[in-house]
């Protein structure tokens, strides 16, 4: 299985289609979990924004990031928090990245609610045992989000 890959790099089509859908969820035409992730360039400093799948799960929110460590991932774990936004909403995060250990259940669900836009990026499918998710757990980060005001 794919334990600890760094990340899938997205393909021009994909890319394309972020900045498209990224421009929908930022005029708030797009599913109620979607929104825009803010966050600063660890080395630039500037603003990078990318549409997110925002998910709950036993009355706690998660970031899943479905490709591995993105850019997105990494410039988060160097600021410690990120912003969500949509029209007429702006919230402020920090991050708690999640033990592998956490993974599997929020993984799974996560698979499960989402299928038809991030199978391609599991190995398995969402039926398969938590035993499965936590196999792979340690290449998809995770992280809760705490409110930061």
């Amino acid at each position: 299985m794919e334990g600890n890959r760094e990340f899938r790099p997205a393909t021009l089509a994909e890319r394309f289609f972020n900045r498209a859908f990224g421009f929908l969820v930022g005029l708030g035409l797009s599913p109620s979990y979607n929104y825009l992730l803010e966050v600063k360039g660890r080395k630039s400093g500037k603003v990078y924004s990318t549409p997110v799948n925002l998910h709950e799960v036993n009355g706690k929110q998660y970031l899943v990031a479905p490709r591995g460590r993105t850019q997105w991932v990494q410039n988060a774990e160097v600021s410690g928090e990120v912003t969500l936004k949509k029209p007429g909403q702006r919230r402020t995060f920090r991050l708690r990245p999640l033990a592998d250990s956490e993974k599997p259940e929020i993984l799974k669900s996560y698979l499960v609610r989402y299928p038809s836009a991030v199978q391609r990026f599991f190995p398995i499918p969402p039926d398969s045992p938590l035993q499965e998710f936590a196999k792979i757990a340690a290449g998809y980060p995770v992280f809760e989000l705490i409110s930061a005001s």
